[in-house]
């Protein structure tokens, strides 16, 4: 059974500037512009089933297909975001798209419950018949989080209640039977609603499909991928990926020991996984989720946590290869590996998942977003020579909702709570109220984190309580020190990450943590080709980049960072709202004597010079520009 649940972010308050501003702009400008983009391209109108159909908006590709095919995905990642701000307020206007959405997806909906508007719309026929490729189920999960989110947000049942007939409909048509399919979608998804239907409807049947499609993926031969295409007519030799390994489907789950494949998909499936394995006590479940985990971090992942170097597959290539200036890292996967790793953290409460989950909230997903909430990136390169643009939409715009659903739930990866045990896994300003056994607690973040890393954590219970407190020491922190009411509190003795402070706790109890937050540097493991001889600073959770609009005088692929140089942190009031820059003494590679030579005997003359790095999160907001986070060390 699971050992701590996550506080809810509707419990929690976002007050901090950092992300209050972030959630501001998700909820007034995001939000809204995402509305009026999927008006624009075709997405809402896609819902609104005409006979005929209109022409294709995408036309199709060199695999056969449209990626219109994923639309309904698209417009539930928006109703899930679009929920999550209405937790935070309250909005007429959204409420009634939202009310208008689910009108037409229930007027869609067939008699047996059936609800994809591609294949109602064009080819009803064909439906179930494309489970590798077409992403039914998949889009299914989309709506169903959408129509949960929306809901829990506003108790309003009516899209939950259609989601649940289709859901019905799914369970009749996968599972063990002989009159079922033994099938599984192409792109994981729907595991991760189901378990989160679970939650709200407390009906086992929901839980126990989530685990069907993840125990059935992989299983007995003949592939059940080749099944289904020798059964519409296409041999499975040429499928367009060569291998199952693309969705993880290449072997049972509980098999697996390496990271491979799409990303996005392999961060969705672990998600499920771990959820499984807190909701059974599934230990075998949990045991692959760590070696897996290991694996990922240990050789896959960028400094930035994001995932993935490859355009091809989207996805996992070798080891160690984590090429900078053609990085994938979609924007997607990083926010699912943020998803992955609250599952994991909360199997056992280990600072090593929410150290990453820290590293890709600050960096590798909140990238994906600009500061006017109204641009993105899919893919998030370390290092660009000034072409990389970020864009108003996408032929394929997962990557919009998934960061605004990130950042309008952002309070709930804040704290989780076991049996009296209240964990602290991120800072930042913020109020909470939780239940923790049967008592209520009032908990209050005073802290401008990620810049300063002091944290004044104030707890009032309803009552006199006694339980324990997890804080987390991130494990990029040295030198902490910890007060109780003013008393000096000992950090030595860690459990895995976190420092236990088990008292009885009166109103008014206050915790003040400081957390140093010098800029370090760091090194990429020697097998990491693109990175040898290079640096990469650091400090406290954000990664940081130059840019050339901040360092104008060459080409930022022409600076060294001496080894004996010391960056400095310095506040900047005026970039963006308030952010802390890194200044460092540094040399420019001089071209001025190399004439026409392209090749010489002698090394380039070094200049000194200054240098000014930005926090990743905040590159290219201020046009496109050459950028480098892995600089040469001098």
């Amino acid at each position: 059974m699971r050992r701590y649940t996550p506080v809810r972010f509707t419990q929690v308050s976002v007050e901090g500037e950092f992300w209050r501003e972030r959630l501001e702009t998700v909820l007034t400008r995001t939000i809204p512009s995402q509305h009026e983009q999927l008006e624009r391209h075709g997405l809402l109108e896609s819902l609104r089933i005409r006979q005929p159909p209109p022409p294709l908006r995408i036309p199709v590709s060199n695999h056969g297909m449209s990626t219109q095919v994923f639309w309904d995905s698209d417009v539930g990642k928006w109703i899930e975001a679009a929920s999550y701000s209405l937790a935070h307020r309250r909005d007429t206007t959204i409420e009634a798209q939202i009310d208008e959405i689910t009108e037409w997806l229930a007027k869609a909906q067939l008699p047996d419950g059936y609800l994809n508007c591609w294949y109602i719309g064009r080819e009803i026929d064909k439906r179930w018949t494309n489970l590798r490729d077409r992403h039914e189920l998949y889009c299914a999960g989309h709506l169903l989080e959408g129509a949960i989110a929306y809901y829990q947000a506003t108790g309003r049942r009516r899209l939950l209640d259609v989601m649940c007939r289709y859901v019905d409909h799914i369970a009749d048509m996968f599972g063990p039977g002989p009159n079922q399919r033994h099938g599984y979608c192409g792109h994981q998804e729907i595991e991760l609603a189901l378990i989160k239907l679970y939650h709200v409807t407390k009906e086992r049947k929901h839980l126990d499909l989530a685990a069907y499609f993840i125990n059935e993926r992989g299983n007995r031969p003949p592939h059940y991928f080749d099944v289904e295409a020798l059964a519409r007519g296409d041999d499975p030799k040429k499928y367009w990926f060569k291998t199952y390994e693309y969705g993880q489907a290449h072997k049972p789950v509980r098999e697996q020991d390496k990271v491979v494949g799409h990303a996005v998909r392999a961060m969705y499936m672990y998600t499920a996984m771990a959820d499984l394995a807190a909701e059974l006590g599934d230990d075998t479940l949990q045991r692959t989720c760590e070696i897996l985990w290991k694996d990922v971090t240990t050789k896959r992942m960028y400094v930035t946590a994001g995932l993935g170097p490859s355009a091809s597959n989207e996805g996992f290539t070798q080891d160690y290869d984590l090429p900078n200036d053609t990085a994938y890292a979609e924007t997607c996967a990083s926010v699912a590996l943020i998803f992955w790793a609250q599952r994991m953290l909360n199997l056992d409460c280990d600072g090593v998942y929410a150290d990453v989950l820290e590293q890709a909230l600050y960096n590798g997903a909140l990238s994906g977003l600009s500061r006017d909430g109204t641009h993105y990136f899919y893919q998030n390169p370390l290092e660009s020579d000034g072409s990389h643009r970020r864009w108003e939409w996408h032929p394929c715009p997962c990557c919009t909702m998934n960061v605004s659903r990130l950042v309008a739930s952002v309070g709930g990866h804040f704290y989780s709570t076991g049996e009296d045990i209240l964990a602290v896994h991120l800072y930042g300003g913020n109020s909470a109220r939780m239940m923790i056994g049967s008592r209520d607690v009032h908990v209050r973040q005073e802290a401008d984190y990620p810049w300063s890393g002091k944290v004044k954590i104030t707890i009032d219970p309803e009552t006199v309580a006694e339980f324990a407190l997890k804080l987390r020491i991130p494990g990029w922190a040295r030198g902490e020190t910890l007060r109780i009411n003013g008393q000096p509190f000992d950090t030595a003795s860690k459990n895995r990450g976190y420092v236990d402070i088990s008292r009885r706790w009166n109103r008014g109890d206050m915790v003040e943590l400081d957390l140093p937050m010098p800029v370090e540097r760091l090194y990429a493991h020697p097998n990491v080709r693109a990175d040898a001889g290079r640096v990469c600073l650091k400090r406290g959770p954000l990664v940081y980049c130059i840019e050339e609009i901040d360092n104008p005088n060459a080409p930022v692929e022409r600076l060294r960072l001496p080894h004996a140089a010391q960056p400095s942190a310095m506040e900047d009031k005026d970039l963006f709202g308030g952010v802390v820059r890194v200044v460092a003494d540094a040399e420019l590679a001089s071209a001025d004597d190399w004439d026409d030579a392209l090749y010489r005997p002698a090394p380039s003359t070094a200049e000194p010079t200054r240098m000014t790095a930005v926090p990743y999160y905040v590159w290219n907001n201020r046009g496109p520009n050459r950028m480098l986070v892995w600089l040469p060390e001098a």
